[in-house]
């Protein structure tokens, strides 16, 4: 990273690496950026249209309701021959919210764009979408199971 020293000896940070990685939002479909070093951190993050949806949540005791919380739509799930893969690191979660129906299940037709699962990455939950119209052939992931990017999700033929 590089930093600066301004006429009054001030540290200022380079705006070229603020773009850059204003760039690497764009290219990857990423929401948000953070780097650091030393004393020096740099946040880049870029807002997206805000759906609201029932937030799933692991409860150690029982008689706990799932709070209400945003949703943003993730970047699209790749897909290889089938299988759709991990946009990004984090938790998968089969169902809106605890205790409620899948997003979808083995034999399942799907559309293009239909929301197959959710991930959630740094407490936002991102619906995954799916890469195309078919069949769900096979479930790659348990509900509430850490993922990580480019990971099989699921198939859908």
């Amino acid at each position: 990273m590089t930093e600066k020293k301004s006429k009054s000896g001030a540290k200022s940070i380079d705006t070229g690496l603020v773009r850059d990685l204003a760039a690497i939002l764009t290219d990857t479909d990423l929401t948000e950026i953070e780097i650091e070093q030393d004393d020096l951190r740099i946040r880049v993050s870029r807002q997206n249209p805000v759906q609201t949806m029932a937030a799933p949540m692991q409860v150690s005791a029982p008689a706990a309701a799932a709070p209400a919380a945003a949703a943003v739509p993730a970047p699209a799930a790749a897909s290889t021959e089938g299988n759709v893969t991990s946009p990004m690191v984090g938790t998968a979660y089969l169902s809106p919210a605890p205790g409620t129906d899948v997003y979808v299940k083995v034999g399942d037709t799907v559309k293009k764009g239909d929301t197959i699962l959710i991930i959630e990455a740094m407490k936002t939950m991102n619906q995954i979408p799916s890469p195309h119209s078919g069949t769900v052939t096979a479930i790659l992931v348990e509900d509430s199971q850490p993922v990580e990017f480019g990971e099989a999700l699921m198939t859908i033929e």
